[in-house]
């Protein structure tokens, strides 16, 4: 229903300006389905997120993570019931583990922060920033800012959690931060079937320096 919707708005925006040719018509179109459906499926983790009684810690997980997220991407599911299932996986199961497990003793904790670490640093180098074929990132420069702002907001993020008091926020970071390295992987875009956008531009001589 959302995408028909945005098909017709899209239409009707390329009926209205002409100079918008198709390749643009589907980055609008794009955006349009991104807005739309982020609406219910925000409302969605919401109500699932307080059913569990971890909608304060569900929240701080999506801001706790937003930084690195942003910079490093990861896969997007192509369908709004999947997305929401990823979404919620991501930020309640977050909150759930956080809430549940205690590393004890504390040397433990700081040996999972340093193979987070380490394993994300690697991710980062191979597949960040990762993005999607309705959205690639296609200059060089920008793909090696984003690389090293991930490396930058990985690293800061998992700091954090090395010196923070509250067993629970520490858990937020660095589960959230291993969650989000996991997204950009090429073993979860095969499991989605979902395709870098950057690597489509290389076989079809697209891209742009």
């Amino acid at each position: 229903m959302i995408e028909k919707l945005c098909d017709k708005l899209t239409k009707k925006i390329q009926n209205k300006m002409p100079e918008i040719d198709n390749e643009r018509a589907e980055v609008i179109n794009y955006g349009l389905q991104l807005v739309m459906g982020e609406i219910p499926k925000t409302f969605i983790l919401i109500a699932i997120a307080y059913a569990f009684g971890v909608l304060k810690l569900s929240i701080l997980a999506l801001l706790f993570i937003m930084p690195y997220k942003t910079f490093s991407g990861g896969v997007h599911l192509k369908t709004h019931i999947g997305c929401i299932v990823v979404t919620s996986l991501f930020y309640v199961g977050n909150a759930l583990l956080s809430k549940n497990i205690v590393f004890n003793p504390i040397h433990i904790k700081y040996i999972v922060i340093t193979l987070t670490w380490i394993f994300s640093m690697v991710m980062i180098k191979l597949y960040a920033p990762a993005d999607t074929e309705a959205v690639p990132i296609l200059r060089k420069k920008e793909r090696v800012l984003k690389r090293n702002l991930s490396y930058i907001t990985m690293t800061l993020t998992l700091l954090v959690a090395i010196f923070v008091t509250n067993a629970i926020i520490s858990n937020l970071l660095i589960f959230g931060t291993l969650i989000q390295t996991i997204s950009i992987t090429r073993f979860i875009y095969k499991l989605t079937n979902s395709k870098y956008g950057y690597e489509e531009y290389v076989k079809t001589e697209k891209i742009q320096i």
